[in-house]
């Protein structure tokens, strides 16, 4: 494993078949989508996001070898117009004289601008190629529309502390591609803290198990022992001076100090866990969504301060970060309590799921009709002053309510425009 040409442990360890990949069961499982497109030969072109070391490119390159087709791989960041028209070139000749097919898995595809995105668009679309797209950015938000219309968009999770400790396992036993054929003996509370300090970068778990492994001298029983100590030194993170229950009961006290209006409460509470290790992003993150679950209407202010502190944390860092994100969460704390944002949503969601067989009601549809069934009769708001009552909601739904105004702050004031009755 010397010289300058050494293989990171992690791209070694990379899976080459779908026996070998960890995680992802809501993708890659049995009966899933991509299981089924990928055994009937339906795939097509596709784009993978989620958090770095999730296994994006890695069951790109599995699903190409599945196929037995060809894939070349090429990075956004050092490819552009002209490397991309090279491979589709190169495709349709294979296709043509001999029937294999190509994948062009893109690396960070976010970073492809529209010109570069546009150059592919005709080959996906006639079939030349199929585009599978790595990110670890929402492609909704991050990619050109175009690209993204053409594509199948599955999001990758981080994977659990009990798969990348599995994975972790067999590094040290393959002897082929792993550590088999050095002495190692890593303790369980070593492995436990490399699985769960990564934060489901099964990569970052492989590059701090081989940084310890490399680092650590051979004993004198001519072994080399990984404690916990060791983990903690090997892995690019603050080691949390808390264990795993301990971290979530502390997030977990935050989060009800937040709700429970204790504004000191929920200092010391993120400030313990800042302390201890916790990336201030996560309790940034909560706050977020308490702004909404826990204020809601009852303050929408809270909302933005606390997406504002986020932001803050983001860019600035720490210490400076701290301070706005410590101003949101007193603001949070001290606003009026409403859950009507967060109970109208359960409610909807609950209709969307079981209520799937009604029609949109005809004056709402975009397509004109002569009959007189209510096409064409809708009511335009702005011709009657800004609002008009009429009905929106399916027939079997017309009488829902999901938003009931609370009774605090701006909230209590709230008449809700549709209940003003007809003008």
């Amino acid at each position: 494993m010397e010289g300058k040409n050494r293989v990171p442990l992690a791209e070694k360890m990379r899976p080459k078949s779908f026996d070998d990949f960890v995680g992802q069961e809501h993708i890659v499982g049995k009966n899933t989508l991509l299981y089924r497109a990928i055994k009937y030969g339906t795939l097509g072109s596709c784009i993978f996001y989620g958090p770095p070391g999730t296994g994006k490119t890695t069951l790109a390159n599995i699903i190409a070898n599945s196929l037995n087709a060809n894939y070349v791989k090429i990075n956004a960041v050092t490819s552009g117009v002209s490397d991309a028209k090279a491979i589709i070139e190169r495709a349709r000749q294979d296709k043509a004289m001999l029937g294999t097919d190509t994948f062009l898995i893109l690396d960070e595809c976010h970073r492809w601008n529209k010109a570069q995105s546009d150059c592919v668009l005709e080959a996906i679309e006639d079939g030349s190629i199929y585009f599978i797209g790595t990110t670890t950015e929402n492609p909704y938000t991050s990619m050109t529309r175009a690209i993204v219309s053409r594509c199948r968009i599955f999001e990758f999770k981080p994977i659990t502390s009990k798969d990348i400790k599995k994975a972790l396992k067999r590094a040290l036993v393959d002897k082929e591609n792993g550590l088999g054929n050095m002495p190692v003996e890593c303790e369980e509370k070593a492995l436990d803290y490399f699985a769960y300090a990564c934060g489901g970068d099964l990569r970052g778990a492989l590059n701090a198990l081989e940084l310890a492994v490399m680092t650590s001298p051979v004993s004198k029983d001519k072994k080399i022992h990984i404690n916990l100590l060791t983990a903690q030194q090997s892995i690019d993170k603050k080691a949390l001076s808390m264990d795993e229950n301990m971290y979530y009961d502390f997030l977990s006290a935050f989060c009800k100090s937040l709700r429970g209006c204790d504004v000191e409460a929920a200092l010391y509470y993120s400030q313990r866990l800042i302390k201890a290790g916790c990336d201030p992003m996560i309790i940034a993150r909560r706050l977020v969504a308490h702004a909404s679950e826990d204020v809601g209407m009852a303050d929408s202010n809270a909302l933005l301060l606390a997406t504002s502190a986020m932001y803050a944390v983001e860019k600035m860092g720490q210490p400076e970060g701290l301070i706005p994100l410590t101003h949101a969460i007193i603001y949070v704390c001290e606003a009026e309590k409403s859950n009507s944002v967060v109970k109208a949503l359960y409610m909807a969601e609950d209709d969307a799921i079981n209520c799937t067989d009604n029609k949109v009601p005809n004056h709402l549809k975009n397509h004109p009709s002569t009959n007189d069934d209510g096409h064409g009769k809708y009511k335009y708001p702005h011709d009657y002053g800004g609002y008009v009552k009429q009905q929106y909601m399916p027939d079997s739904l017309k009488d829902r309510v999901y938003y009931v105004p609370g009774n605090n702050g701006r909230e209590k004031n709230l008449i809700r425009k549709k209940f003003r009755g007809d003008k």
